[in-house]
């Protein structure tokens, strides 16, 4: 048998290696010209509900109800912890909070755990740097990468939220970036001044994050690129120099809100305002046709602003409310236009999603806790899981001095009050369980009948609740969680 190589033309055969070569370097599925720039927006403390496409009856989002006509708006979607650094440490790994010990925010060095009828583990300081984040294998695959915005999850240099020269983002795998606050009201402390500033009817304010941001997408319109924008909007404080935001969500909102929520709709506008500017920089830059843009929060709302009804919870707790997010997906030609998807997916899953969209290389014998949304991105409605949905809070919070001094004030024992007391919890299927470490508990809830979480089975069901359990602890135990002790 004649070998069909050495039928080929002198020419042909002589560049086929070459050629090859060029072919095994290519994203497996794409072109490397076909693959496309990636935008991940992170907003912070953004309720599932606080959007208009996700229900709100008061927020105006029009640029994103606009990203979600244009793709596919996620119904089921969760943040992989019920606060910030737990949960942005998942998203640049793939990995879960649990499997990381990094489960709670970053704290000063040193910060010693009050007391409290149960120890909980040492609060986490900096993501390991041998952690292999998003952009060390965007990078590697050819993508210029920035990170823009919010990092938290290393300590603090030189001020609040300010990036550690050791662990930041320029030390994890990102080419470029830059912390401003742009005009989220962290920088008032910087500059109060503009505290004082109010701007007129229709004026939004300058926000210099947004457009570092846009800076970066004009210089690499030309080759793959991954911006990460992390907003600082909408945490607190909530402050605004909008006051025709605040008057407009003052009418909006039923009679006796709390007057911050009124400020706090201004905010969310804001963020949709800058989000809007994202997305036009993308169309004059003529790269929205070739972009994946993401969107989603951090973890759930915070209990005094955001919209999380009707789920359960909120920002510091691990049922519904505090986890399930809003997450909207677009890319052009390839995620159908005002498709939805109700399979509930979590943050791990942006490592391994983002991998098979760049063609990149997984993390090699590095376990993943995430799976990749291809199949549901092109109109499929399952995802095979290795790993359980998981969710792990060995600690208390509000947690420290100011919130013993203020319960103290009127007379109230703190740890009896603490909204958030050491949990876990995980979903298999339309269940989820919630487990306590003080007592021991479980409460089981389906989530299809009984989104807000009302009716514990755990009586009811006491297989269903057992089979659950089991599987918490073995996920638990398999990743060596930290646990909180007597």
């Amino acid at each position: 048998m004649v070998c069909p190589f050495l039928t080929l033309p002198p020419m042909l055969r002589r560049f086929l290696p070459i050629l090859m070569l060029v072919l095994a370097a290519a994203p497996a599925g794409f072109a490397a010209a076909d693959r496309p720039n990636i935008v991940f927006i992170l907003a912070d403390d953004l309720g599932w509900r606080d959007l208009a496409c996700y229900g709100s009856p008061w927020h105006e989002t029009p640029h994103l109800d606009r990203l979600a006509r244009e793709g596919m708006r996620f119904n089921t979607a969760y943040a992989s912890a019920p606060i910030c650094s737990a949960s942005r440490a998942s998203l640049l790994t793939g990995k879960s909070p649990a499997r990381l010990g990094f489960e709670f925010v970053t704290k000063e060095p040193g910060t010693k755990v009050n007391p409290r009828p149960m120890q909980a583990p040492e609060y986490p300081l900096n993501l390991a740097l041998e952690e292999r984040t998003l952009a060390e294998m965007l990078g590697p695959a050819g993508y210029h990468t920035g990170f823009f915005g919010k990092w938290h999850v290393s300590q603090h240099n030189g001020y609040y939220l300010g990036w550690s020269t050791t662990h930041g983002p320029l030390q994890q795998g990102f080419a470029e970036g830059d912390p401003d606050f742009g005009s989220h009201s962290y920088g008032y402390k910087e500059s109060p001044q503009l505290a004082d500033q109010p701007l007129p009817a229709g004026e939004y304010p300058a926000d210099t994050l947004t457009d570092r941001a846009i800076g970066f997408i004009r210089a690499q319109k030309d080759r793959p690129f991954f911006l990460y924008l992390s907003h600082y909007y909408v945490h607190t404080p909530i402050r605004t120099r909008t006051p025709w935001l605040t008057e407009k969500y003052r009418a909006k909102l039923p009679a006796g809100a709390d007057p911050d929520r009124a400020v706090y709709g201004g905010m969310v506008e804001t963020l949709d305002h800058l989000v809007g500017r994202v997305l036009q920089a993308l169309d004059e830059a003529g790269v929205a046709d070739n972009t994946l843009v993401i969107f989603m929060s951090d973890n759930g709302g915070h209990p005094e602003y955001a919209a999380n009804g009707p789920l359960r919870g909120s920002k510091w707790n691990v049922y519904e409310g505090g986890i399930r997010v809003p997450f909207i997906v677009r890319w052009p030609g390839r995620v159908a236009a005002g498709s939805t998807c109700d399979t509930p997916i979590i943050g791990s899953d942006l490592m391994p999603t983002l991998s098979a969209v760049a063609g990149a290389t997984p993390p090699a014998g590095v376990p993943q806790d995430g799976v990749s949304l291809l199949p549901l991105l092109r109109g499929g409605q399952t995802v095979e899981r290795t790993q359980p949905m998981v969710w792990h809070f060995p600690y208390y919070h509000p947690e420290g001095p100011a919130f013993d001094r203020a319960r103290a004030s009127i007379g109230i024992d703190d740890f009896q009050t603490s909204q958030t007391r050491p949990q876990s919890a995980i979903r298999v299927g339309n269940y989820a369980l919630v487990h306590f470490y003080e007592d021991d508990r479980d409460e089981l809830y389906h989530l299809s009948a009984d989104p807000g979480e009302q009716k514990d089975l755990s009586r009811e069901k006491p297989r269903k609740a057992a089979k659950l359990r089991a599987a918490l602890d073995d996920y638990l135990r398999a990743v060596n969680a930290r646990f909180p002790t007597r």
